[in-house]
């Protein structure tokens, strides 16, 4: 009996042990594992971080998913990388595209899982019409359906260097509104020993895409592309050809000063080499990261003997595609993490910190009611730029395949003309023709 008890008693220990064993290890893991979902992105430095935060606070929210940013380059990087990647069956659920490769993303026919029948199909909570009509509009099909979450939407706006424009004797408080103030404000900032009058980010989407829309003027046939194949450009009109051939003529006196494609010239105005600079309206966290001046806003410049100008801005920033061919629970991830990202709060929260757009109405109301616009003054100049008029066939936006390649076309023959190697009507007459054979091909590969 005594050794029945033992070996008995040895057994139980031995139970013991192995159920202290097992326990230990099912605290050691989650109750059930978390579903991965990888998001791919074009944003580092300031933005970048504002970025990694939501994802943080996404994942802090519920249990069930965790974004997982990934950072991909500069926006084409992101998006050629996102297409080589669904080709070799590794890409992610989501990744950041943008504007410019909305018709790209468009024609990839079995691709794109479309965010308003993803949103439908996980049975999120989804009411396009809380989106800012001005956002959402760019990023639909023909039937009024959103095929991309609106995320980061911005516009360019004029950023001042007021302890400079002090220096000058021109009022801070009062940014050149046409370009030939800019041009008055700029040589005056030189006669008091400042280097630079302006320059720019972004040259084609702030002097072609953006400078059209302001002035009511198209940039191709089909309403910008947006009705449809077929479109041809017409950027080689009056306005363009005046436009560029005075910042030919300022560039020479460093009235106005090239600084490079997407933001390269924004140094210039960081270290107050340029007293103002024409950029994103989201550049404003990188603004005021690397500044060590007091900033001031204005709308962009436009040419008053333009009849109707200013009109309205467009925009630029990018949007959330979802892509076909990740596992189910993936996709449910994804609703819910658009479903917090549209919350007011969220949404409210990185609109004030980045100078993005707030893309729905109810987060532009709650900035207002908490007072942010009264006590950051500028910071709703990207709205009211959206929202001056309603919107045209000529400053809807654009839609445009090819359209990054077409891009960098434009922007070639912009630094021709800034280098005096082409007038301004040679250079878009070329950059037109460049242009049309690229939306050519692009229909060909996309019938």
């Amino acid at each position: 009996m005594a050794r029945i008890s033992s070996a008995f008693l040895s057994r139980s220990g031995a139970l013991a042990t192995l159920s202290l064993a097992v326990l230990a290890a099912t605290l050691a893991e989650p109750a059930a594992a978390q579903t991965q979902v990888q998001w791919w992105h074009a944003m580092s430095g300031p933005l970048g971080e504002k970025l990694e935060k939501l994802a943080t606070d996404f994942n802090a929210s519920q249990s069930e998913y965790k974004i997982v940013p990934v950072y991909k380059g500069t926006y084409p990087e992101a998006m050629t990388g996102a297409i080589a990647a669904f080709r070799a069956r590794q890409h992610p659920a989501i990744v950041q595209v943008f504007e410019v490769g909305t018709a790209t993303m468009m024609a990839a026919k079995g691709a794109i899982y479309p965010t308003y029948k993803l949103m439908a199909d996980a049975g999120e909570p989804f009411d396009p019409k809380a989106y800012l009509p001005a956002v959402t509009g760019y990023y639909t099909d023909t039937a009024g359906n959103m095929l991309s979450f609106p995320f980061n939407s911005s516009t360019p706006i004029l950023y001042v260097n007021k302890d400079l424009f002090r220096k000058a004797g021109l009022d801070p408080e009062a940014a050149p509104k046409t370009w030939p103030q800019m041009e008055a404000a700029a040589k005056t900032l030189q006669a008091a020993g400042v280097a630079c009058g302006f320059t720019t980010q972004w040259p084609s989407w702030v002097n072609l895409e953006n400078l059209s829309a302001w002035h009511n003027v198209p940039i191709g046939t089909l309403e910008n592309g947006l009705g449809g194949f077929g479109t041809t450009l017409t950027i080689n009109n009056p306005l363009t050809v005046k436009h560029w051939g005075a910042l030919a003529d300022w560039q020479k006196t460093k009235v106005f000063d090239y600084g490079g494609r997407q933001s390269k010239a924004d140094p210039k105005f960081f270290s107050g080499e340029c007293a103002m600079s024409i950029g994103s309206s989201a550049a404003r966290a990188g603004v005021l990261a690397n500044s060590r001046f007091e900033v001031g806003y204005g709308m962009m410049p436009y040419w008053p003997d333009v009849p109707g100008a200013p009109q309205n801005a467009i925009i630029g920033g990018a949007t959330l595609w979802v892509l076909t061919g990740r596992p189910a629970a993936e996709y449910k991830g994804v609703a819910k993490f658009f479903g917090f990202l549209s919350q007011p709060e969220v949404q409210a929260w990185w609109h004030q910190n980045t100078g993005y757009l707030p893309i729905t109405q109810a987060a532009y109301d709650l900035s207002k009611a908490q007072g942010f616009y009264e006590k950051n003054p500028g910071t709703d100049v990207s709205i009211r730029q959206m929202t001056l008029n309603p919107p045209t066939a000529n400053s809807k936006g654009l839609r445009f395949g090819n359209f990054v390649q077409v891009r960098d076309v434009i922007e070639e023959e912009l630094e021709a003309t800034l280098a005096g190697q082409k007038t301004p009507e040679a250079a878009l007459a070329a950059a037109e023709k460049r242009g049309n054979e690229l939306l050519r091909a692009f229909e060909k590969a996309n019938p």
